[in-house]
C-alpha cells in the first residue's frame, strides 16, 4: 500500500492563487484529480491525501466532492475557521459526517506575525479538533519552529503532522538551528513528519546530496513509524517531476528494512490519518 500523503488540486485563477509568482509559471493552470491519477497509476501508488491550498470552506467542500468521485483520494485535510471557535463546531459537525475528512490545516507560514501559532484564539480552535479525532497539519518555515514547540505542548492529545520537514533552508545548506528544533519536536510522540516539499526549498540545480543531510536528520529523529512520503504535487513541479521525487525517496528507503520501508511509503500515513482503502465488491 503506497500513499502520497500530501498534494493539492486547483482550478487556477490569479486572484485566488496570488501566492503563485511569475517564476512559478508552470503552476498557472488547472491541476485536477484526473491529472494526478495519471501520475500515481504510473508509479503504483495506491491512494492520496488531498491538502488545502486556499483558506476557504468552498475549497474544502470541493476536495470532499472529489473524494466522492475518485476512490484513490483516501483523505482530505481541509481548512476550517480555527480563529472562530463559536463558528467552528457546526462546521466540524458537518465535515465529520464525511468519512474521508481527516484533518485541518491553516497556512501559518503566510501569517505576518511569526508568533501567530501561539495566539490564544487559534489554540482554542485547535483544541476542539481532538473531540472529532481530526489531525492538524503544521505548515511553517524553519524560522517558526521555536514557536511550534510550545504550541504542540499545549495539545498533548492532538495528532500533529509537520509538513515539508519544517521547511529548512536547503538552498543555503543551513542545517542549524533547524536540526536542533527538529530533534526537540520529534521528542513529542504525537507529532508525525512528512518527507515532502524538500526540493521546493532547494534550488533549480538541486542534487540528492543537497537534500541528504536533511533526510538523514528526520530519519534519525522521527524514524519510519512517524515519517510519511508526500509529493507536494503540483508545487514540486517547480523543481522536479513527480516521478523524480518519488524515485529519490524510494532510493533513500532502500537502506531501511522491508517493514520500515512499508511504514514510510504508506503505513505511517494510514495510521496518522486513519485512512481506509476503498472496499470493492
Amino acid at each position: 500500500m503506497l500513499i502520497d500523503a500530501h498534494h493539492h488540486f486547483w482550478k487556477y485563477n490569479s486572484e485566488e492563487y496570488g501566492w503563485i509568482t511569475p517564476s512559478q509559471k508552470i503552476l498557472m493552470r488547472d491541476f485536477l484529480p484526473a491529472h494526478l491519477k495519471q501520475e500515481i497509476e504510473s508509479l503504483g501508488i495506491t491512494g492520496v491525501v488531498s491538502v488545502q491550498a486556499r483558506q476557504t470552506l468552498e475549497e474544502t467542500r470541493t476536495l470532499l466532492s472529489y473524494a466522492d468521485q475518485y476512490t484513490f483520494i483516501l483523505g482530505v485535510v481541509g481548512w476550517a475557521p480555527l480563529l472562530s471557535p463559536n463558528q467552528l463546531r457546526p462546521i466540524l459537525d458537518s465535515f465529520a459526517t464525511h468519512p474521508r475528512f481527516k484533518g485541518v490545516r491553516h497556512v501559518i507560514q503566510d501569517e505576518p506575525d511569526d508568533s501567530f501559532i501561539l495566539r490564544s484564539d487559534f489554540n482554542e480552535g485547535v483544541s476542539i479538533l481532538k473531540e472529532y479525532g481530526m489531525t492538524y497539519d503544521i505548515l511553517v518555515f524553519h524560522r517558526h519552529l521555536p514557536n511550534v514547540i510550545p504550541f504542540i505542548d499545549q495539545h498533548p492529545n492532538q495528532i500533529f503532522i509537520l509538513d515539508h520537514v519544517g521547511k529548512p533552508d536547503i538552498a543555503h545548506h543551513e542545517i542549524e538551528p533547524w536540526r536542533t528544533h527538529i530533534r526537540e519536536i520529534s521528542r513529542r510522540e504525537h507529532v508525525y513528519c512528512k518527507v515532502s516539499g524538500m526540493v521546493t526549498e532547494s534550488t533549480n540545480s538541486w542534487s540528492v546530496e543537497d537534500l541528504q543531510p536533511f533526510w538523514e536528520t528526520v530519519l534519525e529523529y522521527f524514524g519510519p513509524s512517524r515519517l510519511m512520503f508526500g509529493s507536494d504535487w503540483p508545487v514540486c513541479l517547480c523543481r522536479s517531476s513527480y516521478r523524480r521525487w518519488w524515485e529519490v525517496v524510494c532510493t533513500w528507503t532502500l537502506a531501511l528494512s522491508a517493514d520500515e520501508r512499508k511504514m514510510l511509503l504508506g503505513e505511517t500515513a494510514c495510521n496518522a490519518y486513519r485512512l481506509e482503502l476503498p472496499k470493492h465488491p
